[in-house]
């Protein structure tokens, strides 16, 4: 057995992902990351992650094609062995729009990445974590979103559905597979200082919106990083089915 345990995480080349990464490395955890194109910032992150004595493992991943999903988890079995905890991280939104200008294709796209891979990449964890497929356990995080419950209007209501479907997911799935060793929560960030924000086309969105937020600031990406490390380990290891909203209060 590995004296480090294993975290996969989606996404993991920026933002919210990498800075779980850096901060799983710092707690003990060898760290497994995906990105979509930026192989050299996931480079970066690994690089960063091996300096706090983490052995690492990248790979490219496209969250909307299920059939790489499977093979990545495959494989990264093969190279490193099976995760201890999964960092459901990838997510997806476009510019923002109102909800009578959001085409279906759009929609096609959001919900493939978001629901669709998210759901595909928890079942495949749960199939080597479960006891009941003769895994030793572990933990799934699921990364959510305040959207999921403010809804986005006039911005991402699209966006917002999948994280609800998300929140969904980690309710049915931690009760699900808790007999099984498997615990499944979820973190829901707010408005966060991550480049997520340059997808949707407003400026300074943070920013703009921070003073609707009760602690009147946006967050850090470690902070949610802290978050989600926390569940992804042992520490937590008697919660599952639970959400952490890391929103300053929003």
């Amino acid at each position: 057995m590995a004296d480090r345990p294993l975290v996969l995480i989606t996404g993991g080349s920026r933002g919210i992902g990498a800075a779980t990464a850096v901060l799983a490395a710092e707690r003990g955890f060898d760290v497994a990351i995906t990105f979509r194109r930026d192989e050299s910032a996931a480079a970066a992150v690994a690089a960063e992650c091996a300096g706090h004595g983490a052995a690492t493992w990248t790979a490219q991943l496209e969250m909307a094609d299920t059939d790489a999903v499977v093979s990545a988890f495959a494989t990264l079995v093969d190279d490193l062995g099976v995760p201890d905890a999964f960092v459901n991280n990838v997510g997806i939104l476009h510019r923002a729009a109102t909800f009578d200008e959001i085409a279906v294709d759009r929609l096609r796209e959001v919900f493939d990445v978001n629901v669709i891979g998210a759901f595909v990449a928890a079942r495949e964890a749960v199939r080597r974590m479960s006891t009941r497929h003769g895994g030793s356990g572990g933990s799934i995080v699921n990364v959510s979103s305040a959207a999921s419950y403010l809804g986005s209007p006039r911005e991402y209501v699209d966006y917002a559905a999948t994280k609800g479907a998300i929140d969904t997911m980690t309710i049915g799935l931690a009760k699900e597979v808790a007999a099984e060793g498997v615990r499944v929560n979820a973190v829901r960030p707010g408005l966060i200082h991550t480049d997520i924000h340059e997808s949707s086309g407003i400026e300074r969105r943070v920013e703009r919106l921070a003073p609707s937020v009760p602690m009147q600031r946006g967050g850090q990406a470690s902070e949610v990083a802290e978050a989600i490390v926390w569940l992804a380990s042992d520490a937590s290891s008697y919660v599952t089915g639970t959400f952490i909203d890391v929103t300053g209060g929003r």
